[in-house]
């Protein structure tokens, strides 16, 4: 099991930028494939991006594709999710979750990820 704490949300103008930190505690991160999910209300929780345990094999959702960017440090325990161009639409409490897979594949369904942060939200405004 890894606990996750989500950091970095807030409230941003559009075309604006933020930073979103996943820290992570408790058994070794670079174990793990690592996932942003967000959650508007009203609608169900989507995956975001995804990065593989290894390799720094990515994925992202088409609506984020070429704004966001994700990364990790696994000296620093810590996954980022890089988000440039932020539209309203982009409004949602976002959320990190680790799961275990093969080294170089990267999760994309919620159902295969073991543990979850608390969230972040992050509000855009038009």
């Amino acid at each position: 099991q890894v606990q996750l704490v989500e950091s970095g949300g807030g409230l941003v103008q559009a075309g604006g930028s933020l930073r979103l930190s996943c820290a992570a505690s408790g058994r070794t991160f670079s174990s793990y494939a690592m996932g942003w999910f967000r959650q508007a209300p009203g609608k169900e929780r989507e995956l975001v991006a995804a990065i593989s345990q290894r390799y720094g094999v990515t994925y992202y959702a088409d609506s984020v594709k070429g704004r966001f960017t994700i990364s990790r440090d696994n000296a620093k325990n810590t996954v980022y999710l890089q988000m440039n161009s932020l539209k309203p639409e982009d409004t949602a409490v976002y959320y990190c979750a680790a799961g275990v897979t093969s080294q170089a594949m990267t999760i994309r369904t919620s159902i295969e990820y073991d543990d979850w942060g608390q969230g972040t939200q992050v509000t855009v405004s038009s």
